[in-house]
Order: structure tokens, then C-alpha cells, then sequence
């Protein structure tokens, strides 16, 4: 809900839930924050804030009562609405298990399609080729996966930071932000390292943690900034893979300016999604009912 529209302005102390539950067996999705020493709650649309007004007068009024639910109808219910509220976070989970299997069942010549560049097995050696027109090699290296850690540890971080940002900004956003971190993480690697085999959700994952960490400090409203233990983890992590520790340890090459491109890009575009927010929050004004 990127535009909300003032529905109701009550005291801090009094207590929405009931309401906030009516609302969700009327499937009207709805914000609520504190401004002012009250509580605001937004909708979408102008004609649901005067809906929404409607609704809470009579339901003040003893004209309307919460209707119960079966407890394990409506758990179900919440469950598939979770599940579909992280619709794009389990898409890029399936495919980059999808890329794992690629990698861990087939011989070297599949991955061939979705390498950054193209190559060829010319005996025991590699033949790197151009990638032309094939655009979608900016992206697929995020999906390719080699080894068990590699896909379990970004999976539990992609969901851990992606789900976060769906469920906050929406499908189409977390879409957009993929895209263009995969593309700058991806286009990192291949300048710094040139032609050879890399892949990984690595550098999405520190896109994510950039944009989380920067967007949500700069626009308070969106409540999905990580943690000072994640940030420690995930930084301390990066400084060691940068230092060559991880390599040592016996961890295989680590896609380091991926990692860096990644948190740069993701960084970036919190600054300016989260600017564009507070920009259009502000030109909009606060409107009540």
C-alpha cells in the first residue's frame, strides 16, 4: 500500500485490535502508526477511508460484532495469505534450487546457458565465449549454486531479508530490486575477475541487507531494518571473505566484488526509493475522514 488515505485518527491508549480484526474478516487491508500522540490508520483508496469511518462508528456503536472464526480456518487462511505475501521470495528460493541441482546433477556443459559468459569444454580446458544478445546472463549467475552450504545459507538469508521487504514494499518492488542487484553484482564479478564460472545469490543477499539497512533508517515507516547482530554477522562475514580467510579455510573462491557490488547497489537504491517515498508522502498530504 504505497499511497495510503486517513480513515480514522484516535486517542494512543484505545485499543484497535477488535477493529483491526473486523477489518481483516472484511479483507480490507489497512496501515496503522502513531503521529501526534494518536493513532492514524490508513487505507488505500479514498472510498475505503469512508468505508473504514463507517464501519468503526458503527462498530463503536454496538451495531457491528466480531464474527468468529474456526481457530483452524482462520490459521489456514493467515498461512496462505503469509505464503502468498512472500510470493517473489519463494520464487527466487525454487530457482536458485533449481540452479543447485543444475549444477550438483549435471555434467559442466549445462550450466553453459546461464553462465555470466558463455563457454565451451574444449577437453579439459574451458573456451570462453561472448555474451552477444543472450541478456539473461546478467542475471541467471544468481541462481547457479555449488555447493550445499552455498544454496542453504543465501536461501536462509534471501528468505530472512527478501520476505521482509515483499511483505513491506510489495512484489513488483522486491522484483525491481532483484533485478537490478543482479545485474550490478553479477557485472562486478565479471569486470573484476573477466571471463570464468561464478554464480550465487550472494551479492542479491547483500543488496538486500544494503537496502534494508539504509531504506529503512532514512523512511522509519518501513520496519524491516535488520538487526545489529545481522549487520555485525554479515559484515564481519564480507571482511573476512575480503581478507582471503574464507579462501584458507578451504571454502573455495569466494565471489568478492559480487558481495561488494551488491551491498553498493542495494545502498544506493534505499537512498532513493526510501527519498521517493518521503517525497510523495509529503506532496500528498495528510487527508482525514
Amino acid at each position: 500500500m504505497p499511497k495510503g488515505h486517513t480513515a480514522l485518527r484516535v486517542a494512543a491508549g484505545e485499543n484497535l485490535a477488535p477493529f483491526l480484526s473486523l477489518l481483516q474478516q472484511h479483507r480490507v487491508p489497512c496501515r496503522v502508526y502513531e503521529a501526534g500522540g494518536e493513532q492514524v490508520l490508513e487505507v488505500a483508496s479514498a472510498s475505503q477511508a469512508v468505508e473504514v469511518a463507517a464501519l468503526y462508528r458503527a462498530w463503536r456503536a454496538g451495531e457491528i460484532s466480531l464474527e468468529r472464526q474456526p481457530v483452524l480456518t482462520r490459521q489456514a487462511a493467515d498461512a496462505g495469505a503469509d505464503w502468498r505475501a512472500a510470493g517473489v521470495t519463494l520464487l527466487l528460493i525454487v530457482l536458485s534450487i533449481g540452479g543447485f541441482l543444475l549444477v550438483y546433477v549435471g555434467p559442466l556443459s549445462w550450466m553453459a546457458p546461464f553462465t555470466f559468459a558463455p563457454f565451451s569444454v574444449q577437453g579439459r580446458a574451458l573456451q570462453f565465449g561472448t555474451m552477444g544478445h543472450e541478456y539473461w546472463r546478467l542475471i541467471t549467475p544468481a541462481f547457479l549454486h555449488f555447493g550445499w552450504l552455498h544454496i542453504v545459507f543465501n536461501s536462509l538469508w534471501l528468505w530472512e531479508l527478501g520476505n521482509r521487504v515483499e511483505r513491506a514494499l510489495g512484489h513488483v518492488h522486491l522484483l525491481g530490486l532483484f533485478l537490478v542487484v543482479a545485474i550490478v553484482s553479477n557485472g562486478s564479478q565479471y569486470l573484476f575477475s573477466g571471463p570464468t564460472i561464478f554464480g550465487g545469490m550472494s551479492g542479491v543477499v547483500y543488496g538486500l541487507l544494503g537496502f534494508s539497512w539504509v531504506g529503512a533508517r532514512l523512511q522509519p515507516r518501513w520496519h524491516f531494518q535488520p538487526s545489529r547482530a545481522i549487520m555485525a554477522l554479515m559484515l564481519g562475514w564480507l571482511l573476512l571473505c575480503l581478507a582471503g580467510v574464507i579462501e584458507v579455510l578451504g571454502f573455495g573462491a569466494i565471489a568478492n566484488a559480487a558481495h561488494v557490488g551488491g551491498l553498493l547497489a542495494g545502498g544506493i537504491l534505499g537512498v532513493l526509493l526510501a527519498l521517493l517515498s518521503r517525497a510523495s508522502r509529503d506532496s500528498s498530504g495528510p487527508r482525514q475522514v
